[in-house]
């Protein structure tokens, strides 16, 4: 059973004015194309939009609901983001080039790429308290199939935020390719990528679920 046309049709235009907001998957992204190139950065959206898939099905089977609940999951698993974008910054910052005659690292190859991008959207519980708190704004339980209403909701959500964020993707992509030449701009988009992994590495850690 999928969602009236009326409800979808108003899910997917909330869900666009959503995503076009710069969040911190946007920040994770655009940072990566503008360090490393625009097929950096399809290939790291790609990872995020994975990791976002794992938290839609686990709020149409509860496990969301599980997670949110207990204080103690809840922060073990915002604990474990927050380090892993901690580690990042570090790697950004040993990836950086540090002599005069230095030229930038290749970027990583792409199984890398996509899965660090899936780990730093399923590492997030915020996402979870995001999908627990607007997809059943749009279910209609008395139509029924509340499961399958939930999933197709979820499914429209990742399409509309797949597009949106592939085209930060390729925009941040073509402004690096276009500013990143010498070796000291490589280092300071280094040096400015590690500052934004290990941004929002402390904002994971700092938050609540109320924060989401």
């Amino acid at each position: 059973m999928t969602p009236p046309l009326e409800t979808m049709l108003a899910f997917v235009a909330a869900s666009a004015v959503l995503v076009v907001v710069p969040g911190p998957n946007v920040v994770y992204i655009v940072t990566r194309g503008v360090t490393q190139g625009r097929g950096a950065a399809v290939v790291s959206t790609l990872g995020v939009e994975a990791g976002m898939l794992v938290h839609v099905a686990a709020a149409a089977t509860g496990l969301s609901a599980i997670l949110t609940r207990t204080a103690l999951t809840f922060t073990m698993v915002k604990l474990a983001g927050a380090a892993y974008l901690l580690f990042l910054a570090v790697r950004a910052v040993r990836a950086a080039p540090s002599g005069p005659d230095a030229a930038p690292r290749p970027a990583r190859r792409r199984a890398s790429l996509f899965r660090q991008g899936f780990l730093a959207s399923v590492l997030n519980p915020k996402v979870a308290v995001f999908f627990l708190a607007f997809l059943p704004q749009f279910v209609r339980p008395a139509a029924g199939g509340v499961l399958e209403q939930t999933l197709v909701l979820g499914g429209l959500f990742l399409a509309v935020a797949t597009v949106s964020d592939l085209g930060y993707a390729l925009l941040s992509g073509s402004v690096g390719r276009r500013t990143v030449g010498a070796v000291r701009r490589a280092r300071r988009w280094r040096d400015a990528e590690a500052a934004v992994y290990a941004g929002l590495g402390v904002a994971l850690a700092v938050a609540g679920t109320d924060d989401a």
